[in-house]
């Protein structure tokens, strides 16, 4: 009886979402929803009951939800195939997109490597010279791993003295690796590929062997089910992986879910860095020259991020945020490696550090309101110089081998590609290495950064890009773009995509939020557990800056963010719904209640808590969850879900309850899709060509509902009333 009942609610809620659809059409185009059944699953917590009718949609290896996973995606392409100027935003992407893009090189043994793209190739591919000779050879092409190029590189490690190789790929976007093993000589694979490796990299000791982390192979489905006890392994040449060593991890009263594993340069000392959570680290060091050493504890808690930036002998450089919420380095004798016998290096500042090594220096990168400031030390601590930077950007780089003479940096912002510099250490000197050919000129834009006051007072920083010349009449399309956790923090970076949009006329903002780490542990912290309302606030109070200085309007702004971005942007649109035109949400945390129960889900409890904690927890997470706050016969923006139907980090199943919820509850006009890319996965790895449909559509569908008739730049652009 109960189902009889729900069958008779779901199919009278769907005809009235139907009649309501076809008395209020948008852009001429009526969208019929595919029905997405319901059924009476209820979850109790602390005494609560609470719903969850598409449960259903979390089983990936259900043949029902593939079905639906079809329906869904024949609407959302049905409607965005009839969107007039969407293979024009497509042809400009291919067109700005394809050009040469060289990464710096990276010397192992008698080779110089570099990862080069030819301009659409799906995946960038790896070349190698040899001294002098500048003859370029193919040592990797992942385009030939997969015929429609969703195999990817996931990782490329070599031995010390760079004659093996291994090389770990991700099928379909995946997280799970497989790692290849070959000759880096012959490039001939010299033994069985290991499988099953997930968040991991591969750290040679000598040239016997690696270490490597992975999980016990899950029960059910591998993109889904839980992952939460990492272990480390050694993998000796020569040897098949069930003979594989295991190094660290796997008590069973004791669960670390990300254990990291890295050799010191010289080969001294093996690093062990295990979490419970993204945030904070154990830390224990095992010396390597004694064969029967054991592990010594340099932390044994969690309540600091701290790792081994470098040694030299037995004195370690550590990077910690303890007692430094923006980070100092401190030196310790590996003999007595324990917080006590610290010593402040390179102290903390006002600014967070990230510093790196490189030809027997150390480069402090400074982020200063989320740009970059670099100064060079000697090992002795002595300040070097402040080093010269081509622009007010982000830098990445200036990190190498000890030996290395000359080390190479990026530079760019929102509105300068991204362009390669050689920099020789000893005097200071750096010159262009690669400068990219895009067609794109930066002199006709501009980025401005600006504070705001966010709900409680808090200032917070923007940074607004533009197309110079921009009026300032509240009717510009305008992006805004935030993530808002982890210790994230966006600094300014080139987007070909955003290129396009700010070619089109298009606002891009991105407001350096609560939850990131531009201003260090407690600016990451304020946005965490039962602070994250802070988060959400901090974005609302950027888009109405926007709309309050005239940059743009409610029916001119999109908001956008992926993963935990997502959540952003779910929560937002629920809360304020008629502050945005669009939203597009990616791949995005949209059920807080459940997160924890998939994959490697229950280590975001740093950021989150979760529903388990307490029952004031439970009621938090509650009042923010998207998926538990959709509204029936609320107006929503216009709202384009985007997930994988491989990713295996935040499930798809996420968005799909959310786009059924917002489906079945939409009170009338703005269209709810959700475009399920297959053979994708959380995002590393995505072809170009995936790529650039993707934005194609997100683009076309955003100005769409934006009432452009016409590409904004278009002579004879019109708007719908």
């Amino acid at each position: 009886m109960k189902r009889l009942i729900a069958c008779l609610i779901v199919l009278t809620l769907f005809n009235s979402c139907k009649n309501e659809q076809e008395l209020k059409k948008n852009k001429n185009q009526i969208v019929n929803y595919p029905i997405t059944k319901t059924t009476d699953t209820i979850d109790t917590y602390f005494g609560i009951e609470v719903k969850d009718p598409y449960r259903w949609l979390e089983d990936d290896k259900s043949p029902e939800t593939e079905a639906w996973v079809k329906e869904e995606n024949k609407v959302t392409y049905g409607y965005l195939n009839k969107i007039p100027f969407r293979n024009a935003i497509k042809e400009r992407l291919s067109t700005l997109w394809n050009y040469e893009k060289i990464g710096p090189p990276f010397k192992e043994g008698k080779y110089n490597y570099f990862y080069k793209n030819n301009g659409l190739q799906d995946q960038h591919v790896i070349y190698r010279t040899q001294g002098d000779n500048k003859t370029e050879d193919v040592f990797l092409d992942p385009n030939t791993f997969s015929d429609n190029g969703t195999t990817s590189l996931g990782g490329l490690s070599f031995s010390k003295d760079g004659s093996i190789a291994a090389y770990a790929i991700s099928e379909g976007g995946s997280d799970w690796r497989k790692i290849i093993i070959i000759n880096a000589e012959t490039k001939a694979v010299i033994e069985d590929t290991l499988v099953d490796v997930k968040f991991s990299g591969m750290s040679w000791k000598g040239n016997e062997g690696f270490y490597y982390s992975s999980y016990d192979k899950p029960k059910g489905s591998e993109l889904s089910a839980k992952t939460d006890q990492h272990k480390v392994y050694y993998h000796k040449l020569g040897t098949n992986q069930n003979q594989d060593k295991l190094i660290f991890g796997g008590t069973p009263n004791e669960k670390h879910r990300y254990i990291n594993a890295n050799v010191t340069e010289d080969d001294h000392y093996l690093i062990i860095t295990p979490r419970t959570s993204t945030s904070g680290n154990k830390l224990y060091i095992k010396d390597l020259t004694k064969p029967k050493s054991s592990f010594v504890a340099i932390l044994e808690n969690t309540d600091s991020d701290t790792y081994l930036l470098d040694n030299v002998g037995s004195k370690l450089f550590l990077v910690t945020n303890l007692n430094a919420p923006n980070k100092k380095i401190v030196t310790v004798d590996a003999s007595n490696p324990t917080p006590e016998h610290w010593v402040d290096f390179i102290p903390e500042t006002q600014n967070v550090l990230t510093p790196s090594t490189g030809s027997h220096f150390i480069f402090a990168n400074y982020m200063v309101d989320a740009v970059s400031l670099i100064k060079q030390y000697d090992y002795n601590g002595k300040l070097i110089r402040d080093v010269k930077l081509p622009g007010i950007g982000t830098v990445n780089g200036f990190s190498g081998k000890k030996e290395d003479e000359t080390l190479y940096f990026t530079f760019s912002n929102y509105t300068t590609p991204a362009t390669s510099y050689a920099f020789k250490p000893e005097i200071g000197k750096s010159e262009v290495y690669v400068k990219p050919k895009v067609d794109f000129d930066p002199d006709q834009y501009e980025s401005k950064q600006v504070f705001y006051n966010s709900k409680d007072g808090t200032k917070v920083p923007m940074i607004i890009s533009y197309k110079k010349g921009t009026e300032l009449n509240g009717k510009n399309p305008t992006i805004l773009y935030a993530y808002g956790g982890f210790d994230v923090s966006l600094t300014p970076s080139f987007s070909i995509a955003n290129a396009v949009w700010m070619e089109e006329g298009g606002i891009y903002a991105v407001p350096n939020i609560r939850g990131g780490g531009e201003y260090g542990k407690a600016w990451h912290d304020a946005g965490t557990k039962t602070q994250k309302q802070n988060v959400f606030d901090d974005f609302i109070a950027a888009a109405e800056y926007l709309i309050e200085n005239k940059y743009t309007s409610s029916k001119f702004l999109a908001i956008k963010g992926g993963s935990n971005g997502g959540l952003l942007v779910g929560a937002t649109m629920t809360q304020r719904p008629h502050l945005m035109q669009v939203a597009l949400p990616a791949v995005g945390v949209l059920d807080m209640l459940r997160y924890h129960t998939f994959t490697s889900g229950a280590g975001w409890a740093y950021d989150y808590g979760t529903s388990e904690d307490s029952k004031d927890m439970f009621e938090y997470l509650k009042g923010y969850s998207p998926v538990h706050n959709v509204k029936a016969g609320m107006r929503y923006p216009a709202t384009l879900i985007t997930t994988g139907d491989h990713d295996d980090r935040v499930v798809p199943a996420h968005s799909f309850k959310f786009a059924a919820q917002l489906q079945s509850k939409q009170k009338n006009g703005n269209p709810v899709l959700i475009r399920i890319e297959t053979d994708a996965g959380h995002g590393a790895g995505t072809p170009i060509s995936k790529t650039i449909e993707q934005y194609a559509d997100i683009f076309g569908f955003t100005l769409y509902n934006m009432g452009f008739n016409e590409l904004p730049n278009s002579t004879k652009t019109s708007v719908t009333k």
